[in-house]
């Protein structure tokens, strides 16, 4: 049997803590490869998360907290190094003597489809995708004024996608496998899920193993340039799924064939901000650092409020609270790797 197809996670993510310095121009290294995808978020402040992607290019970046266009500036994001990422002097990402954490990811090959040759969906598009750690990170043109398949550059169907659009002021769509097909979240909103009464979005299809669909609505389809990130399930590596609330400090055990390194969730059934948990801020459980990836808040150490067992082979909620489990209400989630629970060659994991 089969536990995982990647044995060290960390070749395709990973999380880096470092201290400020002030510098115009830094390297931060020790992430272990080149990302295509890395999020950068002061801890101590409120300065706002900031994302650059390879595909992009040097010295842009978005926010999730905000629905602001794509901003360039060599002050925060500069671009990727052999073992890292660099950064500017800007208080948001390197600001003397302030703590920040980044979490980075690798999808490595990239492609362009021109559509119309390939006969692979009918919108072109162009990326860095990666079958081996399940992320694609794509850019397209909309304004088809009709529904429009695309590919994603990957060889399985995304689970998770998070579309934004790049020129223009336009809010995070968030598609995920568990909500309704007509339904999405926001990622810079804590608003609960919400469906509309037509295929505007995901044009009423779940994407496939070579293309996602969009519908006719301007958060996915207007006359400008969109990034999407795309993530897939990738056994032993990460997971994307959902679960139900108790209400109890013993709360819900949330299986994922892993030890986690990084994990996101959100209520899908009630109004409460997303909430983002790592190993390297959390080096022992409980973990109660957290940060909100749809806010500008500092890091947050709450054992009442927000706290979580990270654990050999997933993650159990360990508060009474509505942001991550509250009785009732459901939640979303999305989790990355630190070890596989078993190897390729049949060696478990350890707990913690």
């Amino acid at each position: 049997m089969s536990y995982t197809t990647i044995d060290k996670p960390t070749d395709y993510f990973n999380t880096v803590l470092y201290t400020g310095n002030g510098a115009s121009s830094r390297d931060i290294t020790g992430v272990g490869f080149q990302p295509d995808f890395t999020w950068i978020k002061q801890r101590n402040g409120t300065f706002s998360h900031v994302l650059g992607n390879s595909v992009s290019g040097d010295n842009k970046f978005l926010t999730t907290n905000s629905s602001s266009a794509e901003s360039t500036d060599s002050d925060k994001f500069r671009t990727f190094v052999s073992d890292g990422f660099q950064v500017g002097s800007h208080n948001g990402v390197n600001g003397s003597s302030n703590t920040y954490v980044g979490w980075s990811w690798l999808s490595g090959t990239t492609f362009t489809n021109d559509a119309s040759s390939t006969g692979v969906g009918n919108l072109d598009s162009a990326g860095s995708a990666s079958d081996i750690s399940g992320l694609s990170v794509v850019t397209y043109t909309g304004g088809t004024g009709s529904a429009a398949t695309i590919k994603h550059g990957l060889s399985s169907a995304p689970k998770m996608m998070w579309v934004k659009p790049l020129s223009g002021s336009g809010v995070w769509l968030v598609y995920h496998k568990d909500l309704p097909i007509k339904g999405q979240l926001q990622l810079q909103s804590s608003d609960a899920a919400y469906s509309h009464s037509g295929n505007i979005y995901w044009n009423g299809t779940h994407p496939t193993s070579s293309v996602f669909s969009i519908g006719t609505s301007g958060a996915v389809n207007a006359s400008e340039n969109y990034v999407v990130y795309c993530f897939a399930d990738v056994k032993g590596y990460s997971k994307i799924g959902s679960y139900s609330g108790n209400s109890n400090a013993d709360g819900i055990f949330v299986y994922t064939g892993f030890k986690p390194a990084f994990i996101i969730t959100k209520a899908s059934t009630t109004g409460q901000s997303w909430q983002l948990y790592d190993t390297k801020r959390n080096p022992f459980n409980q973990s109660n650092k957290v940060l909100f990836p749809n806010l500008n808040y500092a890091e947050q150490d709450d054992s009442s409020a927000a706290a979580i067992d990270i654990l050999s082979n997933g993650f159990k909620q360990r508060v009474n609270d509505a942001g991550g489990n509250g009785s009732g209400n459901d939640y979303i989630y999305m989790a990355f790797a630190e070890s596989p629970f078993v190897t390729s060659t049949g060696i478990p994991t350890t707990a913690r």
